[in-house]
C-alpha cells in the first residue's frame, strides 16, 4: 500500500467520528500482542499545556540517553508529526507497512475510529523501534481516551478548563472527572494549577485510588519571569539557571510539571542527570505555540482555542506591546464552530489594533459570518478574508515592519498557515 493510499484509509476512518470508550482499543492492542506493555510509559493529560509538557519531558529523556517515543495530537501539517522516536517523525514507509500489518492483525470485525487506529499504530511503532520509554499525550478527556490503555509510571494533569464540553461535560468539575480517568491505582500523579473545583475532584479520585498526589505550586514549582532563566524547586531536587526556548510565562508551569514527572519517574528506573535536564530543556521545539515564523513584520502562530489558552496568548502580546510600544498587533483569527468564540475573543480582542477574520478549510470551522457575529462592537471594523492564504496576505499588507501578526484561534488554522509558509501540501486528515 502506498503512503497516499494509507493516509486515505486513515482519512476514511474519520467517518466513525469521535467514539469515547476503551473496548475497541483494548481488543486492538490484545490482537497485536499488547506492544504498549513492552516499554515504560508516561501519561500526560489536561486541557492546555499537555503537548508542551510532553515535549519537554521527551527532550530531557532523550538527552539522558534513552530512546524515546513521543505521541501527540493533533498534527499541524503532516500526519507523521504525531508519532516520533528521538524527535524524528515516523517515516512514510513505516506508516504504510504498519497500517497493512494492523489491518491484518485486527481483522474486519472492529470499526475503530481514526484516533483509536492511530494510537494502536503508534504503540506498535514504539515497540518495533525499541524505545525505552514513550511519552504519551492524552487525545481528549482521559477516562475514555484510547491512550488510557497504558499503565504509566507517572500520570500528569496539567490544567482543567472548559473545552470539548459536548463530550466532557459543561462544568469544570465534570471535565476534571474525565481528566482524572487517567489516574491508575497507586501510580503517582502530578497536577498543575487547578481551580478549587477541579482540585477537589482530582484530590478525591487520587485518594480513592491510593495514588500519591503532587501539586503545583505547593509541592513543586518553577520560578522566574521568563523561560530563558528560571529556577525549579522540585519534590526532592532543585535547579537554578535553567533555560527553555519556548516563549510565554505559562510555559514555566508546564516545565515544572514535566520536571516533577521526571523526578518521580526516576524512582521507577528512569534516572536522569542535571546535565540532561539542562541540555534537554534547551533543545525543546514545539511548533504552533507562540511560534515565530517570520520577522519584519513578526508573524506569530499559536493554536490557542479556548479562553484559558487565550489568556496565555494575551499575556504574551501584552508583554510584547510593553517592550515594543510602537508595534501594532494584527490579529488573524479562525476558529471551530463548537468553541467558545465569544469567550476567546473577549480576552484577545482588546489587544488587537486590526482584526482579520478567516475560515479554516474544514467542515466544522466557523464561517467568517459566524466569527464576525462574535466580534461585537469590533465587527464593523474587522477585515474579512474567506481563505487563510488571503487572510495572511491581507495582514501583511496592513502591517509595517515594526508590527506583529498573530495567527490564532485554532491549531487547524495554524497548520494551514504553516503549510502556506512552507509551500507544501497539507495532510487531508485534520483534527
Amino acid at each position: 500500500m502506498s503512503y497516499s493510499a494509507s493516509i486515505g484509509f486513515l482519512y476514511g476512518l474519520q467517518k466513525h467520528g469521535i467514539k469515547l470508550g476503551l473496548e475497541t482499543i483494548e481488543v486492538m492492542l490484545a490482537r497485536l500482542g499488547r506492544p504498549h506493555d513492552r516499554y515504560r510509559t508516561l501519561h500526560i493529560g489536561g486541557t492546555n499545556g499537555k503537548g508542551s509538557t510532553a515535549t519537554m519531558a521527551a527532550a530531557v529523556l532523550q538527552a539522558s540517553g534513552y530512546r524515546v517515543g513521543l505521541y501527540t495530537s493533533p498534527h499541524l501539517v503532516d500526519f507523521r508529526e504525531r508519532i516520533r522516536v528521538n524527535g524524528d517523525p515516523i517515516s512514510e514507509e513505516c506508516v504504510s507497512e504498519l497500517i497493512a500489518r494492523l489491518q491484518e492483525a485486527i481483522g474486519s470485525s472492529l470499526q475503530p475510529t481514526f484516533f483509536e487506529f492511530t494510537t494502536a499504530l503508534a504503540f506498535q511503532y514504539f515497540f518495533d523501534s525499541g524505545v525505552d520509554v514513550a511519552v504519551v499525550e492524552v487525545g481528549m478527556g482521559g477516562r475514555f481516551d484510547a491512550t488510557t490503555a497504558i499503565a504509566p509510571l507517572v500520570s500528569v494533569i496539567t490544567t482543567v478548563a472548559l473545552d470539548h464540553q459536548e463530550y466532557l461535560g459543561h462544568t469544570v468539575g465534570a471535565i476534571a472527572f474525565e481528566k482524572a480517568g487517567i489516574i491508575k491505582h497507586g501510580v503517582p500523579v502530578v497536577v498543575g494549577r487547578l481551580s478549587q473545583e477541579a482540585a477537589h475532584v482530582i484530590g478525591r479520585i487520587t485518594s480513592e485510588r491510593e495514588a500519591p498526589l503532587y501539586r503545583l505550586p505547593s509541592d513543586f514549582r518553577a520560578n522566574g519571569d521568563i523561560l530563558e532563566d528560571f529556577r525549579y524547586e522540585g519534590v526532592q531536587v532543585s535547579y537554578t539557571g535553567l533555560s527553555c526556548p519556548l516563549p510565554g510565562a505559562h510555559q514555566l508551569d508546564n516545565a515544572a510539571c514535566a520536571l516533577a514527572m521526571l523526578e518521580l519517574a526516576a524512582a521507577w528506573g528512569l534516572p536522569h542527570s542535571e546535565a540532561s535536564v539542562r541540555a534537554g530543556l534547551s533543545a525543546v521545539c514545539w511548533e504552533g505555540r507562540l511560534e515565530v515564523v517570520a520577522t519584519n513584520p513578526l508573524i506569530l502562530l499559536d493554536g490557542a482555542h479556548n479562553p484559558a489558552a487565550a489568556e496565555a496568548v494575551a499575556a504574551y502580546l501584552a508583554h510584547y506591546r510593553h517592550d515594543h510600544p510602537r508595534s501594532r498587533i494584527i490579529l488573524v483569527i479562525g476558529m471551530m464552530r463548537e468553541k467558545d468564540r465569544e469567550g476567546f475573543l473577549r480576552i484577545v480582542l482588546p489587544l488587537a489594533d486590526e482584526v482579520v477574520v478567516t475560515q479554516v478549510q474544514i467542515p466544522r470551522a466557523a464561517s467568517v459570518r459566524e466569527l464576525c457575529a462574535s466580534l461585537g462592537e469590533r465587527a464593523d471594523a474587522a477585515h474579512v478574508a474567506s481563505l487563510p492564504a488571503d487572510a495572511l496576505s491581507l495582514a501583511r499588507r496592513l502591517a509595517t515592519v515594526e508590527d506583529v501578526i498573530c495567527v490564532t484561534g485554532s491549531l487547524m488554522l495554524v497548520g494551514e498557515v504553516k503549510a502556506l509558509l512552507r509551500g507544501c501540501a497539507l495532510s487531508p486528515i485534520r483534527g
